[in-house]
């Protein structure tokens, strides 16, 4: 039956992201059940996201999706990765028979399917040469500046087949959902706060300012505290379930978890004491603010370090060490015996070195930062990490699920370094863990009822049809 005009019209205004695929090609059968799912409505949607969390085979979906736009379309599937992850992709490419070749400056070969490249060579490549693009570890877009975050949606924005893959979003991280969808033609990431949040401020003076072009202004826009308006909530998630996917284990989405099993997690922290206070201080006290816990940071660096090669030095097993000085992770590659620190003043060559070098074993500690090697990378091979404590969640999430991921067979440590005056920023990190666990659960459970919506499988009383008719 069709729709009036008032229902065409109450649609539009939804926002609910429509589908631009078409039928699945190909559909291998080494795909577990709910990854043929994820697959076969991504490449009907055309224009999605998946939240994956880690080990749940976001790789060799993303080589499947590619492959059938390719059969589609006949053009080449550009797969943009983060650094050193393009040596992993290729390697599942080989493992799943699915045709994939690596290009750092732009050129390929006539006739190539699916090109691999890291995010900063992108530059390198024409959109015109692609029908889609694949952003693997999605969410490191709002790690990048805005010149390089706004080259990368700028080449998505072109290309009629396009899909973002990640983990578990940040906690109340709006403004990286507002750019996933931007980047899939979706709400704007400032239209997409106007319409679900409001904040101090005043939203109406914020956008207009904003969209006259006041970079300084808009960069007080995104750091403003945004909360949902009174009755956006519901109407939020729904509208993100409308383009994107959540999975934490296979049971979302309805399937049997028999192969995603994760083994225990330990998580230790590690209290040092300071051998000196602050200036004006007898004693150790909880740093207040973001300037006190830097300068607690920088005065125990000889202590905190000194702990974490007593934790790691005598074991004989591979450990990851997350710092965030260059002075922590200098001192750490010194002290700790065959430890090699991946720098930023590292080449892409060198970072890609050393990342493959401990996945293959072949090194036995690795130290850097967070920012610089905790997306994408699969280090199953290791159940031992350690990290000094920072107020995000999400590199801390991040760090530690390179090694505690589906596929790891062993209880897994954490190890977190700490002093008395960061407390605050542990506590802080628990609040956020709680809400990202609120956030995922809220994406899940309006994607079940979608799912219900679109499998027509809600009927919860029984309906008898009239004599009459």
């Amino acid at each position: 039956m069709n729709q009036s005009p008032y229902q065409d019209f109450l649609e539009r205004k939804a926002q609910l992201g429509s589908a631009s695929g078409f039928k699945p090609l190909w559909i291998p059968d080494f795909l577990f059940d709910f990854q043929k799912y994820l697959v076969e409505w991504s490449i009907l949607k055309g224009r999605n996201a998946v939240f994956a969390d880690c080990g749940l085979g976001k790789t060799p979906m993303q080589l499947v999706w590619a492959d059938n736009v390719v059969r589609h379309t006949n053009k080449p599937v550009l797969i943009l990765t983060p650094l050193a992850v393009s040596a992993q992709t290729l390697q599942e490419s080989e493992k799943f028979f699915i045709e994939a070749r690596r290009s750092s400056d732009g050129k390929f070969s006539a006739g190539a399917k699916t090109i691999v490249t890291n995010y900063e060579r992108l530059h390198h490549f024409d959109w015109q040469d692609f029908s889609g693009c694949v952003c693997d570890e999605s969410s490191i877009l709002k790690s990048f500046d805005g010149v390089r975050r706004k080259e990368i949606t700028e080449f998505m924005r072109k290309l009629p087949y396009r899909l973002l893959c990640t983990a578990t979003a940040a906690p109340n991280d709006y403004i990286e959902l507002g750019t996933s969808s931007e980047a899939l033609g979706e709400l704007g990431h400032m239209d997409m706060l106007t319409r679900f949040f409001k904040n101090e401020q005043g939203n109406a003076i914020k956008t207009k300012v904003y969209r006259q072009g006041n970079r300084d202004f808009a960069k007080l826009a995104e750091n403003a505290k945004w909360r949902f308006k009174g009755h956006a909530e519901i109407p939020f998630w729904r509208w993100v379930c409308s383009w994107a996917r959540a999975v934490r284990r296979p049971s979302d989405l309805g399937f049997a978890d028999d192969a995603f099993v994760l083994p225990p997690l330990i998580e230790t922290q590690h209290q040092v004491d300071a051998q000196t206070t602050a200036p004006g201080y007898l004693f150790s006290m909880p740093a207040v603010g973001l300037h006190e816990q830097r300068e607690e940071r920088r005065r125990t660096i000889r202590e905190r370090c000194e702990k974490v090669a007593s934790l790691v030095s005598d074991t004989g097993e591979p450990a990851l060490i997350w710092c965030h000085l260059n002075v922590e992770a200098d001192l750490l590659e010194k002290i700790i015996p065959h430890a090699q620190q991946v720098s930023g003043c590292d080449s892409d060559e060198s970072k890609e070195e050393k990342f493959l070098a401990f996945a293959n074993g072949d090194l036995r500690v690795l130290v850097t930062k967070p920012k610089i090697g905790a997306w994408g990378l699969n280090f199953q091979h290791c159940a031992h990490t350690v990290s000094f404590p920072s107020h995000s969640f999400e590199q801390y999430y991040q760090g530690v699920r390179r090694c505690w991921r589906f596929g790891q067979k062993r209880t897994v440590r954490s190890d977190i370094v700490t002093t008395e005056g960061e407390k605050s920023v542990l506590e802080n990190l628990q609040k956020k863990s709680k809400a990202a666990d609120a956030m995922f659960s809220n994406l899940v459970e309006e994607m079940n009822r979608a799912l219900r919506i679109d499998r027509g499988v809600e009927y919860p009383k029984d309906t008898e049809v009239p004599s009459w008719l």
